[in-house]
């Protein structure tokens, strides 16, 4: 018998991507397939499930090509995406979530914002929910949006079945399983994974949901990450090129596979854990750390219980946009145009050349508070908005170097604003993994480094996301015990990069100035 793998498979704002791993967590073979989103209107964002699951099953077969595997070698495969909302009717149909009616578009992405009213409704019922949500709710949240759905379109709401996180979703797509992931309930649906029950009832009659958890099909206990939740069913297994000895994993969110992947390895030593912080940089970045005590601060996400290895608190921070703002910078100034792979390159080799020739001093009087998506951490504020000082009437192509830098230096700062209030909590973080997109752009990876002051280390794996849900797989197939032990046995090795002493000074200044234009905008905003 050929050795026994496993399958990941990572889906995101704009792809599926899919791995297939061996028992030690080296990458054999990796396959990626686009999927569709429809943006009718300025802060919706919607994509069609059948197209996922599409993307998801030519990824897994361009995988299994790749890395020259049979079919039946797979024995687990895991699951996340990010947490973006599906819905299906009472007949198991697709289910509109769309303002243009349309059947397929029945899944809000995790982006949208449409629900940002009914997010600050939920916010303002004070409930013990929000203690872990920053004390602010999201409209990236699920509660927020199930509101806007019941409001706005309510034959859909009347005619529901189930609600999915969209990892629940894949789940049940592959295996038939209705169970849904403590990872996935516990972080974007208000479920306490640590008290008894965990749906807080009184939450939702207080903003008109009393109808849940019921109402959609959402059950009163989770299944831990990597728990078995069954063979393939003959169908998911003949449309993704497996067989039905496989055995599917609980899921998780995306950014939760790529913490477990980057960090889960540590969890035998609680000190040495302490010390490590997973960044997932992308489209948007989210900062995860893990500890055995129960820890929180204002603007995070958490603390959540085992949500990714058991008995483990964790906490998220994040940046709503990153390589979403850097795209919006590209395609914003005159100078600059489709914000491309070779764009971005074509951009940091100019900034290269003028940092060379003027040193210390480049761009040095424009400065940007990133925060053109909002602020998700650590000033939990869906409100803000981004502020650029320091522009001048040149709109030469230096002109987007320089303003394409500092917004690179901008997005560092804010994880320095996230990384020192989690450590004015309790945590003791001087080592940040980085995974995801960013790992791509040496501006970022060298600025998270420098304008931080941590040691950073990049996995030298492909992808760590990936390696996390191959984490669950591994488990929940019986390659190993437990997840932990498969996050032991799994974890890869990393390059690591160390702080420029010399860009110390520097890089403090920039802070203080990044601090003061957070409290010169809320000033502004005061002002009658």
């Amino acid at each position: 018998m050929s050795e026994p793998l496993v399958c990941a498979v990572d889906v995101g704002t704009g792809s599926a991507r899919a791995g297939v791993l061996d028992s030690t967590g080296r990458l054999l073979g990796r396959g990626e397939h686009p999927i569709l989103m429809n943006r009718p209107s300025a802060d919706h964002a919607e994509h069609d499930s059948e197209d996922i699951w599409s993307a998801v099953c030519a990824a897994v077969r361009a995988a299994l090509s790749v890395s020259g595997a049979a079919p039946e070698s797979i024995v687990g495969i895991g699951f996340d995406a990010t947490c973006s909302l599906v819905a299906r009717d009472t007949g198991g149909r697709q289910l509109t979530l769309s303002s243009t009616g349309e059947a397929r578009w029945d899944t809000i992405v995790w982006l949208d914002h449409r629900a940002i009213a009914e997010a600050d409704e939920c916010t303002a019922t004070g409930h013990a929910v929000l203690d872990h949500a920053g004390g602010v709710m999201s409209p990236e949240m699920q509660a927020p949006k199930l509101m806007w759905v019941k409001r706005h379109l309510p034959e859909s709401w009347q005619v529901a079945g189930h609600f999915f996180d969209l990892a629940d979703f894949l789940t049940y797509r592959a295996s038939g399983s209705l169970a849904r992931s403590q990872c996935t309930l516990a972080c974007k649906w208000t479920f306490l994974a640590h008290a008894e029950p965990g749906w807080q009832r009184d939450f939702f009659d207080a903003v008109g949901l009393p109808e849940l958890p019921s109402h959609g099909g959402l059950p009163d206990r989770t299944v831990p990450v990597g728990a078995d939740l069954g063979a393939l069913t003959e169908a998911a297994a003949r449309e993704l090129g497996l067989t039905t000895s496989c055995r599917v994993a609980a899921g998780m969110i995306d950014a939760y596979a790529g913490a477990l992947g980057v960090i889960g390895g540590f969890a035998a030593d609680d000190d040495e854990l302490e010390r490590h912080m997973a960044l997932i940089a992308g489209t948007s970045s989210c900062v995860m750390a893990m500890s055995r005590d129960r820890r929180s601060f204002a603007g995070a996400w958490g603390p959540y219980w085992g949500v990714t290895l058991p008995d483990f608190w964790m906490i998220e921070g994040g940046q709503s946009a990153t390589g979403a703002l850097l795209d919006h910078v590209i395609r914003w100034h005159g100078a600059g145009g489709e914000p491309d792979a070779a764009m971005h390159r074509r951009i940091g080799e100019r900034i290269a050349v003028l940092r060379a020739e003027q040193g210390d001093g480049f761009a040095g009087r424009l400065h940007v508070l990133p925060d053109f998506h909002g602020n998700r951490s650590p000033l939990a504020d869906p409100h803000a908005v981004g502020v650029i000082s320091g522009l001048t009437l040149d709109s030469s192509f230096d002109s987007l170097a320089k303003l394409y830098w500092r917004t690179c230096v901008a997005i560092a700062l804010g994880v320095r604003h996230i990384l020192e209030t989690l450590n004015d909590g309790g945590f003791v973080i001087d080592t940040l993994h980085v995974t995801g997109g960013h790992t791509r752009n040496p501006i970022l990876m060298e600025l998270y480094s420098d304008a931080t002051g941590c040691r950073v280390v990049e996995p030298l794996g492909d992808d760590a996301v990936l390696t996390g849900s191959g984490m669950a797989a591994a488990a929940a197939a019986g390659l190993y015990p437990s997840l932990a032990q498969a996050c032991a046995g799994m974890r890869q090795q990393g390059r690591e990069r160390r702080p420029n002493a010399a860009a110390h000074a520097r890089f403090d200044r920039d802070y203080r100035v990044f601090l003061e234009m957070h409290r010169q905008r809320k000033a502004l905003e005061r002002m009658e």
